[in-house]
């Protein structure tokens, strides 16, 4: 079961969850815990300044908490203890350039271990794939 925590209005919450959840089952993640924020400009500058040392506002900043290893580490969770937290997921809409539906992706993959700055393109290709995914499944 994917448990997602939500901090947003009822109707962006219920997007951005189903999106998420069509996510994991596309990946075939069946079970972990996840927080999803939504924050004016003034809280991502603040967010963003603390843990970047960038205090302007971002679209989507990704926060990992049972380590950095990603999907791969989802395999090996041991099934009788609790269910992994993948981390938090905070998205700015009046910094966003993309749907918020494509930043909640871009941050479910960081929380994976995806890194579109060290990989030679594969994250955004798959975000790309995903989301022409959604987009055929919302439209049937």
């Amino acid at each position: 079961m994917i448990e997602i925590e939500t901090q947003a209005s009822p109707e962006v919450a219920g997007r951005l969850m189903d999106v998420v959840l069509f996510v994991c089952d596309e990946l075939e993640i069946d079970r972990a815990t996840l927080g999803l924020m939504i924050v004016d400009a003034d809280e991502m500058a603040a967010i963003n300044g603390t843990h970047r040392n960038t205090p302007k506002p971002t679209d989507v900043l990704s926060f990992p908490v049972d380590g950095q290893e990603g999907i791969a580490q989802l395999a090996e969770w041991p099934e009788d203890g609790p269910a992994p937290e993948l981390g938090d997921i905070i998205i700015c809409p009046e910094a966003a350039e993309e749907s918020l539906e494509t930043l909640a992706v871009h941050g479910l993959l960081h929380l994976l271990g995806y890194d579109h700055e060290t990989d030679s393109g594969e994250m955004l290709s798959l975000q790309d794939d995903l989301m022409d995914r959604y987009a055929a499944q919302s439209a049937a």
